[in-house]
């Protein structure tokens, strides 16, 4: 069809497009698609929008998915007077609308890409099967269908994440009073357990002591080095690694200071004298700009995410059994606490985990501080000792 060059007429016309479709031509030169079809013996047309806004292949999508609706024995205009009635808000207690709702509510103090990953969830497994159903109506068989479809594409782990977001749903209506009760609860067990990947890491001393020798016999660009260096030391995610800013150290004070997107929180990572060393060595190379390891091919933007398992895996780990980038945080955790005797509390805030006190206070990047300080260092001088093979010992009496 050569839509383009349809020039109008004195009488309004149309261009017939296959299947239904056709493009109506009007005397202003306006060019509308619209898709006819016969519905229980009685002729229907609906809008399927402007041209050149909606294309050829934008509305013979619109048409098979209206055919494809007949063939389910649903009417395309009934069923897009509902979906404009969701989106209008004017179904306000549909599961859509609520869970549109309970995301600003939920999100406001969290992180866009956790918020976008939440939303990207419910519009593919949730919405498509209950998205136009008021919340009150749905029941527990039917949460439980729609979940199931991932899982049926050996997706476990998404199904169980999309039945948690249903639930945390339902549970935002019940306190509006918008449902009566979470039907997810009837679902516990309804899925079988996922099997959750844990990232690979060494928790044994040995291993971590090779480790450690590997990694200062590695050889690779300045950035990269510096930046395995210094990642068992402060054990922060590995994005918050890369992305680190001069702007957010001071080497005096002997602190890093960040805002961690995963929870939007700030938190601060006391720096032992060997990383501010590791730092002091790069700020030649990199100070000038905005991030400590900048990326190989434009010093504006930061390391690669993936340069430091890359980096692992020629040193010959293996990055699915053995040890990631991630695998530094997990080493930390368990070595601290069985080997180093150090308070889980302030090993978790180190973290920056969400721990809840006596009081049900969540994550203060400030308490603990000075024993996070102490620990940083004491955690740094032991990692000195396993690397150079020494024997050490620990608060327990044991030899590592």
């Amino acid at each position: 069809m050569k839509i383009k060059n349809t020039k109008p007429k004195a009488k309004p016309f149309k261009v017939a497009a296959g299947r239904g479709l056709h493009l109506l031509v009007k005397v202003d030169g306006s060019k509308h698609w619209h898709f006819r079809y016969r519905f229980n013996g009685k002729e229907n047309t609906i809008s399927l929008g402007r041209y050149p806004e909606v294309t050829l292949l934008d509305a013979e999508t619109k048409a098979t998915e209206a055919h494809a609706m007949l063939d389910k024995g649903i009417n395309p205009s009934e069923a897009k007077k509902v979906q404009k009635q969701v989106l209008s808000g004017k179904i306000a207690n549909s599961f859509e609308v609520i869970a549109r709702e309970w995301l600003d509510s939920f999100f406001v103090n969290k992180s866009a890409s956790h918020k976008e990953k939440t939303l990207r969830r419910l519009e593919v497994y949730l919405f498509p099967y209950i998205g136009n159903k008021p919340i009150s109506d749905i029941t527990a068989p039917e949460v439980l269908e729609a979940v199931r479809r991932p899982q049926n594409q050996n997706k476990l782990e998404t199904a169980h994440r999309a039945l948690q977001v249903a639930g945390q749903v339902f549970r935002y209506a019940v306190q509006n009073g918008k449902a009566l009760r979470d039907v997810t609860a009837d679902l516990k067990g309804a899925l079988p357990p996922a099997n959750v990947k844990h990232m690979a890491s060494f928790t044994e001393p040995k291993d971590v002591a090779e480790l450690l020798r590997a990694i200062d016999g590695f050889v690779g660009t300045l950035t990269v080095e510096c930046a395995l260096r210094l990642a068992p030391l402060v054990f922060t995610r590995p994005s918050e690694l890369r992305k680190a800013k001069w702007a957010e150290i001071d080497l005096d004070a002997g602190e890093w200071r960040f805002l961690v997107t995963k929870t939007n929180t700030e938190h601060i990572v006391p720096l032992s004298t060997q990383a501010i060393k590791i730092l002091k060595f790069i700020q030649p190379v990199s100070g000038y700009g905005e991030y400590v390891f900048q990326g190989g091919h434009d010093p504006k933007k930061p390391m690669s995410e993936a340069a430091i398992n890359a980096s692992l895996k020629r040193m010959g780990y293996d990055t699915k059994t053995q040890i990631t980038g991630h695998g530094f945080r997990a080493m930390a955790r368990t070595i601290l606490h069985e080997r180093l005797n150090i308070d889980p509390h302030i090993i978790e805030h180190q973290l920056a985990h969400a721990v809840p006190d006596n009081l049900g206070g969540a994550y203060n990047r400030t308490k603990f501080l000075d024993q996070r300080k102490a620990m940083m260092q004491q955690w740094a001088d032991y990692l000195d000792e396993l690397k150079a093979g020494a024997k050490v010992i620990s608060i327990h009496g044991k030899s590592a």
